[in-house]
């Protein structure tokens, strides 16, 4: 891998060298402080195809003017990752990282030649800077804390034990992120169902609950809704208006699984008994203190507004633009911080106990590095609305004779382009559509922006690139020999169970 590193960095020194420091002298159109802050990467503003040098617009993309040609690099590193781990098992594992430096590095080049060398180092740095660093640290921390608490003493997996497990875990995702509970909870889970040899819809359950529907009751657990808190939605509305939904759902889940789990149980006979019962403990405790702090830093990002209208506010400034605000550079220091101090006061005995590897942080990062800077042109074009070439997605969500808002297709969009694409910017879109005001969507559209938020949250389930601790979950139950389905394997489980209490879902709420 490191002649493809050395690749990748020589790469973006070329697109940057000579632009970053001569952009900042060109007067162009400068997006509010707020939309820099919380969309940075996603904000339609004019664009051109051109030359570099003697424009004065925005290197922000119209997406009125993007074609949907621009799509197929993300439609290639999704499929990518469906299909290949079927038909070449063997490269798949051994190459995943240098198919997604592929697809990543077609785009960026193709992207350079066509709107020119200076708008593809924009948003390089736009989309590494602003988006993928602090989702990856912000990954990596919760990666790193989580694996460094170890549940000792016997627990079996029975169909009960399993349950409770998928219940703790989805009431503390909303507190302390989907990302958070999945990593904390995952290994002892997977631990006490080691016996057993049908164990696959314990981990999809597992991703349904925790890794996603679990974190709908606070902007602390899942990005979408933090967004939502950023643009002026009380912290506590979610908890209140999604309250219901969720447990609505949850409840229908945990029944449903409690009832497969029992069936599988039953076949599997007894478990292990040597005789020996060891009392429940806990290793590492020491890292649950750090979670709080893990929750700090990701809300000084929120609440740290630096002053729009003078630059050196900006951590990060450049193209006329915030690449980075001082929030969210505060943000990855600290994480990384709190990495390393877990990192070093965890016994190397108590890592080895929970089997932790890199693999996952590493296969989550070397993917979705390319899916980011991939999705930049489908976000540009639903940015554009009915200007863009998916019109029809946006024109679905409002009666075209009265106007009105149409809260059942506004839960069905938002939730079926958050399974594929980010749910942070594809929340950001249709609240906007909605017409982006928090304070009206809050007391006169109510169950719009109900709609939204719940399509953003419990649709991430959907698929393993919904939500990014699904594709965590999935890498750590693989590396502990657990043979979990394909890309589409899982979007049977999904469709078969999700998309039928969805659909409960909307005539009762929506």
């Amino acid at each position: 891998m490191k002649p493809i590193k050395i690749m990748l960095i020589l790469a973006f020194m070329y697109l940057m060298s000579g632009n970053l420091i001569a952009q900042s002298d060109h007067d162009t159109h400068q997006p509010s402080g707020h939309q820099q802050a919380s969309e940075a990467t996603h904000v339609a503003a004019d664009g051109h195809h051109g030359s570099d040098e003697g424009e004065h617009h925005s290197l922000h993309l119209d997406g009125s003017k993007v074609n949907l040609f621009w799509v197929i690099p993300f439609i290639g590193i999704l499929l990518s990752i469906a299909i290949l781990p079927l038909i070449a098992p063997h490269f798949w594992h051994h190459h995943y990282g240098k198919v997604s430096f592929f697809w990543g590095s077609l785009f960026i080049i193709l992207f350079g030649a066509y709107y020119g060398t200076n708008m593809a180092a924009f948003y390089l740095a736009e989309v590494y800077l602003g988006e993928f660093i602090p989702f990856i640290v912000l990954l990596l921390t919760l990666f790193t804390v989580a694996g460094g608490v170890q549940l000792t003493g016997t627990l079996r997996g029975s169909p009960m034990v399993n349950t409770i497990i998928l219940l703790i875990g989805t009431l503390l995702a909303s507190w302390m992120g989907t990302t958070g509970a999945a990593m904390l909870l995952i290994r002892p889970l997977i631990r006490a169902n080691a016996w057993r040899n049908k164990k696959v819809h314990i981990i999809v359950f597992f991703i349904f609950l925790v890794a996603n529907i679990g974190g709908s009751l606070t902007p602390l657990g899942d990005p979408p809704l933090f967004l939502g808190f950023l643009k002026g939605v009380s912290f506590f509305w979610t908890t209140t208006h999604m309250l219901v939904p969720m447990i609505f759902v949850s409840v229908i889940l945990l029944i449903l699984f409690f009832i497969l789990d029992t069936y599988f149980y039953k076949k599997e006979g007894s478990p292990p008994d040597d005789g020996v019962r060891e009392p429940l403990g806990m290793k590492g405790k020491a890292n649950l203190l750090l979670l709080p702090l893990v929750v700090i830093a990701v809300l000084i990002s929120g609440v740290w507004h630096p002053d729009a209208t003078n630059h050196n506010d900006w951590a990060i400034y450049a193209w006329n633009t915030c690449l980075m605000t001082k929030g969210v550079f505060a943000q990855v220091v600290l994480l990384l911080i709190i990495t390393i101090v877990s990192w070093k006061i965890t016994p190397a005995s108590v890592r080895h106990g929970n089997g932790f590897t890199w693999e996952p942080i590493l296969e989550v990062g070397k993917l979705f590095a390319t899916i980011f800077i991939t999705m930049v042109p489908p976000i540009a074009i639903l940015r554009a609305g009915s200007d863009g070439a998916l019109k029809f997605i946006i024109d679905m969500v409002k009666n075209p004779t009265t106007g009105e808002y149409v809260n059942s297709m506004f839960f069905w969009a938002t939730g079926i382009l958050s399974s594929f694409l980010d749910n942070a910017p594809t929340y950001v879109v249709f609240f906007n559509t909605a017409g982006g005001d928090a304070n009206i969507l809050m007391h006169t559209f109510p169950q719009t922006l109900l709609a939204i938020s719940a399509g953003a949250v419990f649709m991430g389930a959907n698929t393993y690139i919904g939500n990014a601790p699904n594709f965590m979950v999935k890498s750590i139950a693989e590396e502990n020999k657990i043979d979990m389905p394909s890309f589409f394997g899982y979007m049977i489980w999904s469709v078969g169970i999700l998309v039928p209490i969805f659909i409960i879902t909307t005539f009762i709420f929506f």
